[in-house]
């Protein structure tokens, strides 16, 4: 169930109704009323990295955690086929498909793919698969460039069994241990164990490298392991306290991979984050009791609600020294503050109804990545946040790349359920409502009830499954 005090996109059929409902809620969104002529928009430009690499056009479409792989770690018809409408969605930047985990016991879940030597000849096709595909339907794939996102899932692993976490985490967390129940006999990594990480990350770079893709993202998001290492200021060693000994981890790997295959790396970022929040009686959201200053909200400003950009203006002066151009920035955690990274009405089933008007989380998203673009015009940054604009995406994301707030707008559960969005705005189509994300959730609710992902609502594909019946009985059940 949605909150009654929240206006939804769909409703909102004019742009100034769009503008008024900004206005109306104090937040305000770049915004191109009238949208450029097809062939003139910035949307459709392309970008040239330091490398002289050509980027086609704007769009990325961004990583997303796959749930139906096989257990060994191998992709399943199921993933084949969200990756080949990756393929032909028109955007030109694909930041990883999906993320990989570099070991085993790094996966978020027991289906999520797995990076290892026995299964190079299988990422070989996935990426062989992904060239032929667009080629095949736009005829030449010169300006198309294709990551692989490499993670390990740290506190968020789930390895084994669905349900049943066995988590990986670098310090004692004051909220995040006992909300996910961590026994008083877990302990965080050793630095040791650390190092070998470390190599695993190399030598999966070098098997991405030999699979063909373009470059790595070694994942820095969201709450897993390379996030937290951004907030490890009360871990003892070389990987904590200091942002240099912090940055360790990640720099690390980088010399290893530039000492072995040579791929280009980037990051996804979580550029900022706040505390976990929690269900009041009303299923809303609201902050974690928290001891202030709240230290362990990496871009944060203490209070554990608001945002400080000066320890990530120092980290990307650091990514510029390691030669890393492509940054796509996110922010918190889908798991303890979901409407922070996800701007959506509906909750996922481990959610809440959310605190604010989606659309101040969009800004928010956006104005971040604006100052990050700023402070730092000659990296790559990929922004977040788009799918709540629904109907006014091409609005705000036209006038986004127009103002220099970004360089990519980055698509994720939009494209599960309308994959061809970029081509269609490129091409001046009217967008059809039918494919349009209302993000209701369901391609979270179903993994986190130990079912795989997809649009259940929205793509005939997943809406005839069984699980497609699970998910929403769940939901009614639960009052979601």
């Amino acid at each position: 169930m949605a909150s009654k005090k929240i206006t939804r996109v769909a409703q909102l059929k004019t742009s100034d109704n769009f503008l008024n409902h900004l206005a109306d809620i104090g937040t305000e969104l770049p915004f191109k009323d009238k949208l450029s002529d097809v062939g003139a928009s910035s949307l459709g430009q392309p970008y040239t990295l330091k490398s002289g690499k050509s980027i086609g056009n704007r769009f990325c479409i961004l990583p997303m955690e796959g749930w139906d792989g096989s257990a060994e770690g191998l992709p399943s018809e199921h993933t084949k086929r969200r990756w080949h409408h990756f393929a032909i969605s028109g955007a030109k930047l694909l930041w990883g498909c999906e993320a990989v985990a570099v070991r085993h016991d790094g996966r978020a879940n027991p289906n999520q793919l797995l990076m290892k030597e026995e299964h190079l000849p299988v990422f070989k096709d996935l990426y062989t698969q992904l060239v032929a595909d667009h080629k095949e339907k736009f005829g030449s794939t010169a300006d198309l460039m294709i990551g692989l996102q490499l993670t390990h899932s740290g506190r968020f692993s789930i390895p084994n069994k669905k349900g049943e976490r066995e988590p990986k985490t670098l310090y004692n967390h004051s909220v995040l241990d006992a909300k996910f129940n961590l026994p008083e006999t877990h302990r965080p990594m050793t630095d040791d164990e650390i190092d070998e990480l470390v190599n695993d990350f190399i030598k999966a770079a070098g098997l991405a490298k030999e699979a063909g893709f373009d470059f790595v993202d070694i994942k820095h998001c969201h709450g897993y392991l390379g996030h937290e290492f951004l907030s490890a200021s009360n871990r003892q060693g070389k990987y904590g306290g200091t942002l240099e000994n912090r940055l360790r981890f990640l720099r690390s790997i980088v010399e290893g991979i530039n000492a072995t295959s040579g791929i280009a790396v980037g990051v996804r970022l979580s550029a900022f984050d706040f505390v976990p929040f929690k269900k009041d009686d009303s299923n809303v959201g609201i902050p974690s009791d928290i001891k202030v200053p709240y230290t362990e909200s990496f871009g944060g400003d203490g209070t554990g609600l608001g945002i400080d950009l000066t320890e990530v203006y120092e980290l990307l002066e650091r990514f510029e020294d390691m030669g890393i151009e492509l940054v796509c920035i996110t922010a918190g955690s889908p798991y303890y503050n979901p409407h922070v990274t996800r701007p959506a009405i509906f909750p996922p089933s481990d959610g809440y109804l959310p605190p604010e008007d989606p659309l101040v989380g969009v800004s928010r998203h956006l104005k971040v990545t604006a100052s990050l673009k700023k402070k730092f015009p000659n990296i790559a940054f990929v922004g977040s946040g788009y799918s709540y604009l629904q109907e006014w995406l091409p609005n705000v994301g036209e006038a986004v790349i127009d103002n220099d707030m970004a360089d990519f707008v980055g698509l994720g559960r939009m494209v599960l359920s309308y994959p061809n969005l970029p081509e269609d705005i490129l091409k001046g189509k009217t967008l059809e409502r039918g494919k349009i994300c209302r993000t209701f959730s369901d391609c979270t609710t179903g993994p986190r009830i130990g079912l795989l992902s997809g649009c259940f609502p929205l793509d005939a594909y997943y809406k005839k499954m069984p699980e497609a019946k699970a998910v929403k009985t769940y939901k009614k059940e639960a009052r979601l």
